[in-house]
């Protein structure tokens, strides 16, 4: 099988099992159970070797990830919306409340199978998969890659923080102007950047506030945790946000808007956008009418 993604173990790095750490080197897979098939079905070697789920991971050691043997996963009838593909790598636009993977059906990379066309290169995946990760409620962009070398080289993009990323969302309050927010997340350094477009009025909220957010790391939950630390949680966030901020139907007003990359073949820049949904500027135009008509 090919190897997709070769880690070397950093020094320094804390004591730790091979079980834990696999999952915060190779994003692609998606859960602790798929981290445990993996290794159980020798996709995933240290110095070459099979190993085990309580393997202590040590300085040095090289971490190879290999294509997977299992099935291709069963397809989710979903249409999804293809921002960019070619033989290499395509870019969706994530619906909200859908996970991109998981141990369920109803998944992005399940959907993935009958939207993405396979590639027709040497090293073509035998299924398209996803590079990272967005949250379930997020919607926004999300990097499908077809083919080994694309996998590998948008891993190490990612790892190398090279791949610039710019959020859209609509939070509590009124954010003061433009921002960095440098919370630590589970004990790990953590940055990102903030910048308020837009602020109306809110009967229910007294203010809300469309931003502009850039993440610098890559931490889970990291946008959603930071603007909860600094007093403006994310509308409808039901884990940092507060009681009453949760809309019924409504969702999460979070989007992934732009991609910043090197193609991971050609290595030409690539810029992806998509625009900012519909129920964003929806929402904002009628607070703001709400608020004029009862005070006016």
């Amino acid at each position: 099988m090919p190897v997709l993604k070769t880690h070397i173990v950093p020094e320094g790095v804390e004591e730790i099992r091979l079980y834990d750490y696999v999952q915060q080197i190779f994003p692609t897979i998606p859960s602790r159970k798929g981290v445990k098939k993996a290794i159980l079905r020798e996709e995933i070697l240290v110095d070459g070797k099979k190993t085990s789920t309580g393997h202590w991971v040590k300085s040095g050691q090289q971490i190879e990830l290999l294509e997977s043997s299992a099935n291709p996963p069963k397809e989710y009838n979903l249409k999804l919306e293809i921002v960019f593909e070619d033989e290499f790598i395509a870019v969706i636009n994530k619906p909200a409340g859908i996970p991109v993977s998981g141990n369920q059906f109803r998944t992005i990379q399940n959907a993935i199978i009958g939207n993405v066309s396979l590639s027709k290169e040497e090293d073509a995946l035998r299924w398209p998969k996803p590079v990272h990760r967005l949250d379930g409620p997020t919607s926004g962009l999300l990097i499908i890659a077809k083919t080994a070398k694309a996998l590998v080289k948008l891993g190490q993009q990612f790892e190398n923080k090279e791949i610039q990323k710019k959020y859209a969302a609509i939070v509590m309050g009124k954010p003061p102007g433009d921002g960095i927010i440098d919370t630590d997340i589970d004990g790990l350094k953590s940055l990102s950047y903030y910048k308020t477009i837009k602020t109306v009025k809110s009967l229910k909220s007294k203010n809300l506030s469309l931003v502009e957010l850039s993440p610098k790391t890559g931490r889970t939950h990291q946008l959603r945790i930071h603007m909860s630390s600094i007093g403006f949680p994310i509308l409808g966030d039901k884990i940092y946000g507060e009681e009453g901020d949760v809309l019924k139907g409504k969702g999460l007003f979070l989007c992934a808007l732009e991609l910043v990359l090197k193609h991971p073949v050609t290595n030409e820049p690539l810029i992806v956008k998509t625009e900012i949904p519909y129920k964003f500027n929806s929402l904002l135009d009628r607070e703001a009418k709400r608020w004029l008509k009862y005070n006016g």
